[in-house]
């Protein structure tokens, strides 16, 4: 007999998702990130007054708590692996930005984050939507940490990475779906469809859309990578390539940062398999 779906947490009465079982993995290499940065944190935490802030950002928040497929186990979402993280490390992020398409989520995100103690800055819409409220309210010159957790490559528009590189101190941990551009890279690449001209714009004037579809994928990850270095920021040679049970490439972690610490940091915590984390592009 089939488990019955849980919607609700029992420890709190608030909705919940659901992940994979590889969830975990993508947020230890966000809490070993941001216990190691917490050097960094510390010079721009107020007081003084004169300190501009540092900030966590995620648009795709979801609600906080995950149901683990399949199981009867529930999980923190990275919001909240971010927010213990950060406050156990003793410099907490002094702002929290957490934006949902659906209202529930967010509330459920906000309340969950009240209980502990904390305070988050909550929006709902799409991301590409969102990324203005929060960008106008947030510091400029702060240090900001962004993770951006879409499901697919259809909501994560190239428009956001470059409004948040508009700033002198904007990290990023970027989930790029690689199951998604196996799985549909044939409908993406048809000419009228929106997919890859939102993520990688002008894709089709750089990249051979007749070669091999492996080739094809490994060539425009490159394109959208060079996308990025063109704004200035370099992505890390450090990305991980995260697998399902059955071994099946499920997507990469992308660092992005202008600093040369935020490397160092990443390259430090971002391998936990102590293998070669960084992609082959011929096997994209």
């Amino acid at each position: 007999m089939a488990k019955k779906a849980i919607v609700v947490d029992p420890a709190d009465g608030l909705v919940v998702g659901e992940v994979g079982p590889w969830a975990v993995e993508k947020h230890e290499r966000l809490r070993k990130y941001i216990e190691a940065s917490k050097g960094a944190r510390a010079k721009f935490l107020p007081p003084p007054k004169w300190r501009t802030g540092t900030s966590y950002i995620e648009l795709y928040s979801g609600a906080g708590r995950s149901l683990i497929r399949d199981t009867d186990k529930i999980i923190d979402g990275s919001a909240l692996v971010a927010y213990k993280a950060a406050s156990a490390s003793g410099v907490p992020f002094s702002e929290l930005h957490v934006a949902d398409l659906n209202p529930r989520n967010s509330e459920a995100l906000a309340q969950r984050i009240k209980a502990m103690g904390g305070i988050a800055n909550s929006y709902v819409g799409p991301a590409d939507v969102t990324v203005d409220a929060v960008l106008g309210a947030i510091n400029p010159d702060g240090l900001h940490l962004a993770f951006l957790d879409p499901f697919g490559l259809g909501q994560l528009p190239f428009v956001i990475i470059k409004k948040f590189l508009q700033l002198p101190r904007m990290d990023m941990i970027i989930h790029v779906s690689l199951s998604d551009l196996q799985r549909n890279l044939g409908d993406y690449s048809r000419i009228g469809d929106p997919t890859l001209d939102n993520f990688a714009p002008g894709w089709r004037d750089a990249v051979d859309t007749k070669q091999a579809m492996a080739s094809l994928r490994a060539a425009l990850i490159d394109y959208w990578l060079g996308l990025i270095r063109s704004l200035g920021p370099h992505p890390s040679t450090g990305i991980p390539l995260v697998v399902g049970e059955q071994n099946q490439r499920l997507y990469w972690l992308v660092f992005v940062s202008s600093k040369r610490l935020g490397h160092k940091l990443w390259d430090s915590v971002e391998n936990l398999t102590g293998q070669k984390s960084l992609f082959p592009l011929g096997e994209a």
